[in-house]
């Protein structure tokens, strides 16, 4: 027998024969395992409902409009994406992590593909290494300090070149056929900005990927640079985000080159020099005041714009290796001392920066790759004639999806709220930006059965069957 759909409630759940109905537990191993349902258990949701998501629109308590310095985070917290809780720090809701971990999956992807290796180091970071690189006191009032009961001096870590240096050097035997050594992690971090505002672009704590280079020459050491940034340009690539990668000052961390990698927008708060005769491109801090003629090319005009950075490269070269006595043995067997380079994107920032730059004034839009879904289907309101005889439709399109695109799978949304009409929820879809809506409307009671397709960034949109639909689907990228 073919599993049914029915309606329990507001909810749509998909069910099986009482004999053959499987509930989803959970082992101790973390992994979801079938176990025949006990007479009488009740079905489970086969796909996420938005009647069941929190993700309250209605949290802005007290919230004013002149607050919400920046379309992004207008439009995240309006949504109930995000909410705040207190100046720079967020409450990051379930879809914005959704759409979090698959940006860390894509980083993860990138990084590993040029040898990167995850780890995880400690937020609350001895004070005594930054005294020792004499960044304590050169960080300033930026840097989160705390004491321990013992009085112990602490800081939570905005960045952690001190920290992977001293694990990197307590590694006596590390070989030069070990290097490159590329480590990296995914953590929050902590800066006391003075005005944190436009939401995520510029908080107080945020996710950060972080990742430190370790290489047997500086030659070695500026090949690794190279590969870090072509890695970022193939993450932006494929996020379908316009970056552009300009000279830089190093600031705090140091080193001898640094390079930002910069997303356009009129509200960037980085101002921008660009040539327009060949590819050079720079921040104004790295430049003299009123130049505007091109250094490197010599007959193109520099021209003016506003970026927002999402990423960001240093050459250290031996600036915290030599402190903190990270060598490795060369083919001779003697100890010298690593070249290193460090390198950051802003995760929470690149999230939000795609939101400010891709969406409308009244819509989010993601980059497809990062929507928390996929698809939403909207079923028919609650009393209408479509609701009482396209069931069986229903139940076949969500059926076929499932089991035809595996990859899709938790990718779907059911927008049951079946009390509302069928345009209330679909301004909520458009507004939240899943890239394709599909409405199970008078197109379903035909011979074949048609549904109504919304391309929500292409704003196009189609009447299809029901392999039609997978067909289109089938070609959606997920990660």
């Amino acid at each position: 027998m073919q599993p049914l759909l029915h309606r329990g409630g507001q909810r749509l759940v998909r069910c099986a024969p009482r004999a053959l109905a499987l509930v989803r537990r959970h082992g101790t191993d973390g992994r979801g395992t079938d176990h025949p349902a006990p007479p009488g258990a009740a079905c489970t949701p086969s796909v996420p409902m938005v009647s069941r998501m929190y993700q309250p629109a209605n949290l802005r308590e007290g919230g004013q409009e002149s607050e919400l310095t920046c379309r992004s985070q207008r439009l995240m917290q309006q949504a109930g994406l995000i909410h705040p809780s207190s100046p720079g720090c967020y409450y990051y809701l379930p879809a914005t992590v959704r759409a979090m971990e698959k940006l860390v999956r894509l980083i993860d992807q990138e990084m590993q593909a040029i040898g990167g290796q995850k780890l995880d180091m400690p937020s609350l970071c001895s004070a005594e290494l930054w005294r020792t690189s004499e960044r304590w006191d050169l960080m300033g009032k930026e840097l989160f300090r705390l004491q321990d009961r013992h009085g112990a001096d602490y800081c939570l870590g905005p960045t952690h070149e001190e920290t992977v240096t001293t694990l990197v050097a307590h590694q006596a035997s590390l070989s030069y056929r070990q290097l490159p050594l590329l480590l990296y992690q995914v953590t929050r971090k902590f800066r006391d900005e003075p005005k944190p505002r436009f939401g995520l672009l510029r908080g107080r704590e945020f996710y950060m990927k972080d990742m430190y280079s370790f290489d047997v020459s500086e030659e070695a050491a500026r090949r690794t640079y190279e590969s870090v940034c072509h890695a970022y340009d193939m993450l932006f690539s494929r996020l379908g985000l316009r970056c552009v990668q300009v000279q830089a000052d190093t600031g705090n961390i140091g080193g001898t080159l640094s390079h930002e990698f910069q997303l356009p927008a009129d509200i960037g708060e980085d101002r921008l020099l660009v040539c327009g005769s060949c590819p050079f491109s720079a921040n104004v801090e790295t430049l003299p005041s009123g130049k505007t003629d091109c250094p490197r090319c010599h007959t193109g005009t520099l021209a003016e714009s506003k970026g927002i950075e999402v990423g960001h490269t240093f050459y250290l070269g031996t600036k915290y290796s030599r402190i903190f006595n990270a060598t490795f043995s060369n083919h001779q067997n003697q100890a010298v001392v690593s070249e290193m380079g460090c390198y950051g994107l802003g995760v929470t920032r690149i999230l939000a920066a795609a939101v400010e730059v891709m969406s409308t004034e009244e819509a989010i839009r993601w980059p497809g790759l990062l929507s928390p879904y996929q698809v939403c289907i909207i079923l028919p309101k609650k009393g209408s004639k479509v609701a009482e005889e396209s069931g069986a439709s229903a139940e076949g399109l969500v059926h076929a999806l499932q089991e035809s695109l595996p990859r899709l799978r938790g990718e779907v949304v059911l927008d049951d709220r079946n009390q509302m009409t069928i345009g209330k929820r679909l301004k909520d879809a458009n507004r939240l930006g899943y890239p394709y809506v599909v409405v199970v409307g008078q197109g379903a009671l035909e011979e074949t059965p048609r549904f109504e397709v919304i391309c929500q960034q292409t704003d196009e949109t189609m009447f299809l069957s029901k392999d039609g639909l997978v067909d289109l689907l089938g070609r959606v990228e997920t990660v």
